[in-house]
């Protein structure tokens, strides 16, 4: 047997087995044949069809293996054909990606998602809506009552005084003027013609 016919199939139990003799097998008994002493035939077969059994098993893993054969022939084929396109493995990756999400887009999963989603949208910014609105009409309410303007009053009425100059701190007089002036926390801070008050 020439090297070129040897048995490539890679679950064989005679991979990479190089026979001169092929005859020098044909006495060996195999393990678990069928009609040996220690594997007895299947109740209801007989010894005349389990050897048609075998020789149809034999003609199956030969097909499978021709097919296995030719099978790696096509995926090298198709290899050399991409590489001399100049179609690369991350190129197909970026194609079927954008085909996967073209079809992603296109299914009725996907649309029945987005339409809930923007619904839910939808509600929210009606609800948003309706809790600003409530809540602009109770600051409303809020500055309209009696202990607010009270408060807004005593704060109106303290002054702010620029220091004189060279002096970079204000000072803060009450509303009596009691002559006390209460100075700025940072003395960085640049004197300024319109105080923030």
């Amino acid at each position: 047997m020439d090297p070129a016919s040897q048995d490539i199939n890679l679950n064989s139990p005679n991979k990479g087995l190089v026979v001169d003799n092929a005859e020098t097998l044909s006495d060996v008994p195999v393990e678990g044949a069928v009609g040996n002493a220690a594997n007895p035939l299947p109740p209801g077969l007989t010894e005349e069809e389990a050897e048609e059994l075998r020789v149809e098993l034999t003609k199956v893993e030969e097909e499978i293996n021709t097919l296995r054969q030719v099978l790696s022939a096509k995926e090298r084929h198709a290899t050399e054909l991409k590489r001399k396109l100049g179609l690369s493995p991350l190129t197909e990756l970026r194609q079927n990606l954008t085909k996967s999400w073209q079809d992603v887009q296109t299914s009725n999963a996907y649309k029945k998602t987005q339409e809930t989603l923007l619904q839910a949208g939808q509600k929210t910014s009606a609800a948003l809506t309706t809790v600003g609105t409530t809540l602009s009409k109770k600051l409303g309410d809020m500055r309209n009552s009696a202990t607010f303007k009270s408060f807004e009053d005593k704060v109106g009425n303290l002054k702010v005084r620029n220091a004189p100059v060279g002096q970079d701190d204000y000072k803060v007089v009450g509303p009596k003027g009691n002559g006390e002036a209460v100075s700025s926390p940072t003395d960085s801070t640049p004197t300024q013609e319109n105080p923030p008050f």
